[in-house]
């Protein structure tokens, strides 16, 4: 059954002091299924001087403490798994297992995080003279402020915020409003596990209002956002403006390299999961299918037959495995960016349309002989559609790949060990995988470069932003 969501403000859930809230709709029936919190000024305020508060007594914890108490959150978090992935499959719409394999992935973010938060190593940095011991010593940085998107609402949050309290860093996340139970249900763990209260808050509201009252607000000295490159620019910017670090996971238009020798099958049916995972709302989603000619048509075939066998329905209904789109703007979205590639000559080989009846679907849609000049082959469709295109020869395909501004996540297959060598040379992306789906592994780097943005949220490197380092001279007199 869903519920209605609060605000996490200083370890209690509240209603917005206004009272105001926001409609939350099952995206699969259009129907209204709930109400959020919609914060004003006045819970934003609350909730950094609760942060500022229990930031001084949370980083004196000791790194085992902390991730103790996280893998407590784990625990409970995979107890729970069942009842919140019914919440997040009706607010987002992705199919059940989707919603019960980002959960148990998100647990196993927090783990690695925990064991994350033992490994804040500083330096001892040999000196010139016998009685100096020098010292590169590393602190938390402060409150961080989260921003977070609705197409993973468990996942996007628990990097940030499991980051964050490793370190020994408190947190304001602004969660996704579309979407707000099932990240409401990963707080809840945290603090049924014994986080301190202010240590964690959480805030719904509308974006650009909490936004421009956190990012520059004296108290909070990080940002980290996920979501689109022309809002990341503009926060990027406010933070700059006032110094605050941040991280940045921006949008994408993934390449796909499908060479000669490739082996077709696995290639075909990898990246068709990929694709239209989560009604292919998702940053590092493969988009642009670039196939060398002479294997083209075998592969287009392979593909289309994968795209075919996916069930497109109610993700809380047995055996669908492609729900709808999270709400009508993105669902009209992708359709104006079918329609204007099939007028400018792009061929449909499967889906193209709306869904019949209540629910924002899409169907999942293959289309060939893409021009380049259509908006999608640019422009970053986030939806169910794949698209393709020829190439001849190496150099055009690289070329092709990394003329968008965009360097978020690639993929390729092929044999040939020069081919594979100087593919990793040649792309144009904070994320490349080869011959097989590898990304997004909690131990492994995760973002991007170019207008993609800057900064990881996975492997050893994630923790570093949360991080300061300074200097310590220390002399024997």
């Amino acid at each position: 059954m869903y519920c209605d969501t609060q605000l996490f403000i200083d370890g209690q859930w509240r209603p917005a002091a206004t009272g105001a809230t926001l409609d939350i709709e099952n995206p699969a029936t259009e129907t209204v299924i709930g109400h959020v919190a919609k914060a004003c000024e006045t819970d934003l305020e609350q909730a950094v001087t609760a942060a500022s508060t229990a930031f001084k007594t949370w980083k004196a914890r000791s790194p085992l403490e902390r991730a103790k108490i996280m893998r407590r959150a784990a625990e409970l978090l995979r107890e729970r798994v069942e009842r919140i992935a019914e919440l997040m499959t009706q607010e987002q719409g992705k199919p059940l297992a989707q919603s019960r394999a980002e959960l148990l992935g998100a647990a196993e973010t927090i783990d690695w995080f925990a064991g994350e938060a033992q490994r804040g190593y500083g330096q001892v940095i040999p000196a010139r003279a016998d009685d100096v011991q020098q010292l590169a010593i590393k602190h938390p940085v402060g409150v961080v402020a989260a921003f977070t998107p609705w197409n993973f609402p468990v996942n996007q949050v628990v990097r940030k915020l499991s980051a964050a309290l490793a370190t020994g860093c408190t947190i304001i996340v602004k969660g996704p409003e579309e979407t707000p139970a099932s990240p409401a249900e990963l707080v809840r763990a945290f603090s049924d596990a014994g986080v301190p209260a202010g240590v964690i808050n959480l805030v719904y509201g509308v974006p650009a209002e909490v936004s421009e009252y956190l990012v520059p607000h004296p108290g909070v000295a990080k940002i980290s956002f996920t979501g689109s490159t022309p809002v990341g620019k503009h926060l990027a910017s406010l933070a700059g403006q006032h110094m605050k670090r941040a991280t940045m996971e921006l949008g994408g238009h993934a390449p796909v390299l499908i060479f000669d020798d490739a082996d077709l099958d696995a290639a075909a049916k990898e990246m068709a999961q990929a694709k239209f995972r989560n009604a292919g709302q998702v940053c590092i989603a493969p988009t642009r299918f670039l196939v060398q000619a002479s294997v083209y048509e075998a592969f287009l075939d392979k593909f289309v037959a994968e795209v075919r066998a996916l069930v497109q329905g109610n993700g809380m209904s047995e055996g669908v495995t492609i729900g709808p789109m999270v709400h009508a703007r993105a669902r009209d979205n992708v359709a104006a960016f079918v329609e204007d590639a099939v007028e400018r000559g792009a061929t449909v080989l499967a889906g193209g349309a709306r869904g019949d009846g209540a629910g924002y679907f899409f169907q999942p849609t293959v289309l060939k002989d893409v021009p380049t000049d259509a908006r999608a082959w640019s422009e970053e469709p986030f939806g169910p559609v794949a698209l393709f295109n020829r190439f001849e020869t190496y150099d055009e395909a690289v070329a092709e790949a990394n003329r968008l501004p965009f360097g978020l996540a690639a993929y390729a297959y092929a044999r040939d060990h020069r081919t594979v060598s100087n593919l990793t040379r040649d792309i144009e992306s904070g994320m490349l995988t080869i011959n097989h789906n590898g990304i997004g592994l909690q131990e492994t780097p995760f973002g991007g470069i170019k207008e993609s943005g800057y900064g990881t949220e996975g492997g050893s490197e994630a923790i570093e932003s949360y991080l300061e380092t300074r200097y310590v001279s220390q002399g024997a007199r």
